[in-house]
């Protein structure tokens, strides 16, 4: 009988070196296949479906990280993981967790929360911050932009803070959807009762990935959208500093 464990397996869309956008230095970043939200103004629309994705192991994963460690580690960096939605994968981001925790690696994860009950707390206990992108408190305009519930996202930051892990809360504005003050002010409500929010990132909406959707054949809803004026950016990021949150 064949004893040897199977490698863990997963699917990917690609990977990426950035600085100062997902998470605190110069990080390795990867982007994992799979999403159950449609959001309106989602950059990234060729990651929505895992059959997309290039199947990997772990192992190979490892092997194309390890190749950067010493610049990102030197770079105040480490390893994030993000999608698509990497929770859609929970086993697979779990093991990439472990192993860059193992290797004295600093481990983020972005996620909606959406999926956040298939995060173990053997995952979690691997993470060293999540990136939360809540994308509007109300609970109407969270179904009409993800065509999902909000009630996950928020249990899971409720979670996350009674682990005591840290948070980056992550808010897309966008004129006319989730820049409604009131909606704005009840999520900073909701994160000022959190012990464990480091920042908020209040990021304005842009059409990047406009020419995915076009040649994906998908129609881009929000392309007729403006990107919000800088006093409205202004003016949702006080409302979070309003509430003693670093609003970025």
């Amino acid at each position: 009988m064949n004893t040897a464990t199977r490698p863990v397996t997963g699917r990917i869309h690609s990977w990426d070196v950035s600085t100062g956008v997902d998470g605190p230095g110069t990080r390795f970043v990867l982007f994992v296949s799979g999403c159950p939200l449609r959001c309106l103004y989602c950059a990234n629309p060729d990651t929505w479906h895992m059959r997309d994705g290039r199947e990997t192991t772990v192992d190979e994963v490892m092997a194309e990280m390890e190749k950067y460690c010493a610049f990102i580690t030197t770079a105040g960096g480490g390893v994030t993981l993000t999608g698509g939605e990497p929770l859609l994968q929970s086993a697979f981001t779990g093991e990439i967790l472990r192993r860059c925790k193992d290797a004295g690696l600093h481990t983020v994860l972005d996620t909606s929360g959406f999926l956040g009950s298939r995060a173990t707390d053997e995952l979690l206990a691997d993470t060293d911050l999540v990136l939360l992108d809540i994308k509007s408190f109300d609970v109407t305009t969270y179904r009409r932009v993800t065509g999902g519930r909000l009630a996950p996202t928020l249990s899971f930051a409720t979670r996350l803070d009674r682990l005591g892990i840290p948070l980056w809360v992550r808010y897309v504005l966008v004129p006319g959807w989730t820049d409604d003050p009131a909606a704005v002010e009840g999520l900073a409500r909701f994160a000022a009762g959190l012990g464990h929010v480091d920042r908020v990132d209040v990021l304005p909406f842009h059409k990047l990935g406009a020419a995915k959707y076009e040649a994906l054949g998908i129609p881009f809803l929000l392309r007729d959208s403006p990107s919000p004026e800088p006093e409205v950016v202004q003016r949702v990021r006080q409302q979070f500093r309003a509430r003693g949150l670093r609003a970025c």
